[in-house]
C-alpha cells in the first residue's frame, strides 16, 4: 500500500508541476510581447487556460490527499529502533575552574588606591640631561 501511494504521489508532483509551468502568467509570454499571436493558438485562446486550470486544481487536491496518506500510513508502521532504548549512563565529573586575576571584578576606588601605592613605592624618576 505504501509503495503504490508513493508511486501515485510522485505521477501527481510531476503532473502538477508540468501544469504549473505550461501556464502562462498574468502579463503573458514573450511572443504577446513583440506582437506575435501568442503560444497558446494550438490550443485556441480560452480552451488551454480552463484546461490547464482544472489540472492543476485536480492535481494539488490529489497532492494534498496523497501527501496526509503517505503520513498517515507511515505514523503506523514500524517504529523507531531509538525510541524504545533507554540511553546510557555517563560519568561525568566536575571540575572547579581556576580562578585567576582577570576575572576578579575590583570596584574603581581600590583600583585607585593600588595605582596610588605603587607610586608611593616606586623609586623617583630622574631627568639625565645631555
Amino acid at each position: 500500500m505504501n509503495t503504490l501511494l508513493t508511486i501515485v504521489h510522485i505521477m501527481v508532483c510531476l503532473i502538477l508541476i508540468i501544469a504549473v509551468l505550461l501556464q502562462s502568467g498574468k502579463a503573458g509570454d514573450l511572443a504577446g510581447a513583440f506582437g506575435g499571436a501568442g503560444s497558446q493558438s494550438v490550443f485556441g485562446p480560452r480552451g488551454v487556460a480552463s484546461i490547464l486550470s482544472k489540472v492543476t486544481t485536480i492535481s494539488a487536491v490529489l497532492f494534498m490527499v496523497t501527501s496526509m496518506g503517505l503520513w498517515i500510513i507511515s505514523s503506523k508502521g514500524a517504529r523507531s529502533v531509538v525510541r524504545g532504548e533507554a540511553a546510557e549512563a555517563v560519568e561525568t565529573s566536575t571540575v572547579p575552574a581556576a580562578k585567576t586575576e582577570s576575572t576578579d571584578i575590583k570596584p574603581p576606588a581600590e583600583i585607585k588606591q593600588e595605582a596610588q601605592e605603587k607610586e608611593k613605592t616606586a623609586p623617583p624618576k630622574t631627568e639625565k640631561k645631555k
